[in-house]
């Protein structure tokens, strides 16, 4: 990583939180100020030979580079304000050392500033850290998915400052979920419809470099469930890695836009899209892809990086014969879903990815095993589950169901986010989920075990989890079977939270969470497969906002003690993702198009931009010549809202569609 070079009164010519390897890396200052004000305050000595001048000064370039001159040593301050008590205070010393005490207040702050981010850097897994730095080279932030940034130039004290930096319009419409990437001093962003538009800029003020854009069928939108959205790029060794709507992956020359190889993942036809952005493990290039609603069979598949040849593949759903086929009725797996369509996590100490899988098709229960909550073997594996592969050969370690039997559309996908959490006064590999079905979860990430689990929203299909087998206890009354209503359902099929990604702060120990407060009738019917076609099995009324006058909210979550530390209410659905900081504050947008940055530890309200469209990606932030900077794109969900009856409409009124990425930094 460069250092960041932080011109100015403080003095500091370089200092940094990464070193390339999640280090601190910390430069001398050679403050100007404070040898201008200790040449004004020392009393003048005797002249010296030039001989011994010389070696003098050679013996202070010595101890200035052994000792080096950081500015930060407590000695130092007080020698200074010692040897001002032996001289004269004229009118120039006297201003000098007013000004030496400001930058002596200022070094204070910044050490505290960097004690508290190393203390947050050590609490993310090993390799977390190092990409947690003055960049952002992948969609969480990190591999472990934290979307935490030891940045904290803008702070609580000073966001209120926050201005847009530059703009850059995305030349399309509908649905921007892109995260982009900042690597050196270029940003990638994606845009939605394919993506119609890949886009390298200028970080610093958004000039464009280049621009990929691709040739996407035009029948892609009747096989794409829920719009046609694009989460974005990865990035390794000067390459660019892609998903599309069309089923391929694409590996471009991040330098120039050029594609390298494409390889087809999936046949779209088949009523398949991939729309989240790979992850990257060693040297191959990982991806699921969507489906679920479309009786498409999941899988995980792996390519090499270099040539897009590939070198595993898992399916989420096991055929006739494999460990755990009994657990799906008759050859009903062949459509069974369990489609991993969002991003994955990576545990580089136990080589282990992290994927979770979807819904299992259809929706309706019954044609995959018994029309009751008593379904025994039927638990329709790996659907709606977590799931550990082994990087190197895709073969699964272990997986952890949330919602066995699924019938509520209640995917398995939302991102594991991974920390080390001291539990029982132990230091534990742990990851974190906020799932679909309303509970938040607690996982050994090494083996799968439960540690706890307990809602985060309103739920009433299950009373609670039973520890000693990991299941929901259902209520059989809020079940949906064929032809039989289950109504007032919580939460909605939408979730207690959807792929709008959470982040886990390290230095408040909590996790905030974009939350729906919604609810829904469904009713079970029979539905043949057909090819390209929606599989639902199910009718459903979703147009049901939940108790309390507000359908979004973002929760901070003590994922330890399992409890709400505080949360911040959203009239309307589909809040956006959230960002935190080493500055003490938590960034989100929401449907109306509103850019917030609150208060990490009260959830007050500190700054408001709107961006003129409805925000569903959470932001990232980075640090390009000293300065930081934060990142969102703006673009209105279309198809989602449009299963919200009523509410729907109020949602498309809220705000335009919409494709625009603003970017925010602190006036100089």
């Amino acid at each position: 990583m460069h250092n960041a070079d932080t011109a100015g009164g403080s003095g500091i010519d370089s200092i940094s939180l990464d070193n390339g390897s999640g280090g601190l890396d910390v430069k001398p200052c050679g403050s100007p100020l404070r040898h201008r004000y200790l040449a004004a305050v020392r009393p003048r000595p005797a002249r010296p030979r030039p001989r011994r001048r010389r070696r003098d000064a050679a013996r202070r370039r010595s101890r200035q580079s052994a000792q080096g001159d950081l500015c930060l040593v407590a000695s130092q301050r007080t020698m200074i304000r010692s040897l001002t008590g032996h001289a004269q205070k004229t009118p120039k010393r006297r201003a000098l050392e007013e000004e030496a005490n400001r930058e002596d207040f200022a070094m204070s702050r910044l050490s505290g500033m960097l004690a508290g981010s190393l203390l947050a850097l050590l609490a993310l897994p090993l390799g977390a850290a190092a990409e947690s730095g003055k960049s952002w080279t992948i969609y969480g932030g990190d591999s472990a998915n934290t979307r935490f940034s030891a940045l904290a130039q803008i702070d609580r004290e000073n966001v209120a400052k926050l201005k847009v930096a530059w703009v850059a319009q995305l030349g399309s419409l509908e649905a921007q979920e892109s995260t982009p990437l900042v690597v050196g001093d270029t940003l990638f962003v994606t845009t939605s419809a394919g993506p119609r538009y890949v886009y390298a800029l200028n970080a610093k003020d958004g000039t464009p470099k280049w621009k990929y854009a691709p040739e996407i069928p035009a029948d892609v939108q009747p096989t794409t469930c829920c719009g046609l959205d694009n989460r974005g790029v990865a990035y390794a060794r000067g390459k660019l890695f892609l998903g599309r709507l069309d089923g391929y992956l694409v590996a471009l020359d991040a330098n120039t836009g050029k594609e390298l190889w494409k390889t087809q993942v999936i046949d779209y036809h088949e009523g398949a899209a991939i729309t989240s952005p790979p992850i990257l493990v060693k040297n191959i290039v990982i991806t699921g892809y969507a489906g679920g609603e479309y009786g498409v069979r999941g899988a995980i598949t792996a390519y090499d990086q270099d040539s897009g040849k590939q070198v595993w593949r898992t399916y989420t759903i096991p055929a006739a014969g494999e460990p755990a086929a009994e657990t799906w009725k008759d050859d009903s797996w062949k459509y069974g879903g369990g489609a991993a369509w969002l991003v994955g996590s990576y545990d580089p100490q136990l080589n282990l990815v992290y994927y979770g899988a979807s819904n299992p098709s259809p929706w309706g229960a019954s044609a995959r095993g018994p029309d009751t909550s008593d379904y025994g073997k039927f638990t329709n594996l790996y659907t709606a589950s977590t799931l550990a592969l082994d990087a190197d050969t895709g073969k699964i370690v272990w997986h952890y169901q949330t919602t066995p039997y699924d019938t509520w559309d209640y995917d398995g996908v939302n991102e594991f986010v991974l920390a080390d959490l001291d539990i029982n006064g132990q230091k534990t590999p742990v990851g974190l989920k906020a799932d679909r079905n309303g509970f938040f979860y607690l996982l050994n990430r090494k083996t799968g075990a439960l540690i706890s689990a307990q809602p985060f929203v309103m739920v009433n299909w299950a009373k609670e989890i039973d520890f000693k087998t990991g299941r929901p206890v259902e209520d059989p009354e809020k079940r949906p079977r064929l032809d039989v209503w289950a109504k007032d359902i919580c939460p909605n099929l939408f979730g207690g939270k959807n792929w709008e990604p959470m982040s886990y702060n390290p230095q408040t120990g909590l996790v905030y969470i974009p939350t729906f407060n919604l609810c829904m009738d469904l009713i079970g019917r029979k539905e043949e497969k057909k090819k390209g076609a929606f599989y639902l099995g199910e009718e459903f009324n979703l147009d049901k906002p939940g108790p309390g006058g507000f359908m979004s909210e973002l929760v901070a979550w003590d994922p330890i003690n399992q409890k709400r530390v505080w949360e911040s209410k959203e009239e309307l659905p589909f809040m956006g993702g959230a960002l935190t900081t080493a500055g003490g504050l938590v960034f989100h947008g929401n449907i109306q198009g509103w850019f917030k940055a609150l208060d990490a530890k009260t959830g007050k309200e500190l700054w408001k931009f709107n961006s003129g469209s409805g925000i569903s990606q959470g932001a990232i932030t980075y640090e390009l010549d000293g300065k930081q900077y934060v990142a969102v794109v703006s673009g209105r969900l279309k198809t989602p809202p449009s299963f919200l009856g009523h509410t729907g409409e109020r949602i498309f009124a809220s705000s335009p569609e919409g494709g625009a990425l603003f970017v925010f930094a602190l006036p100089d």
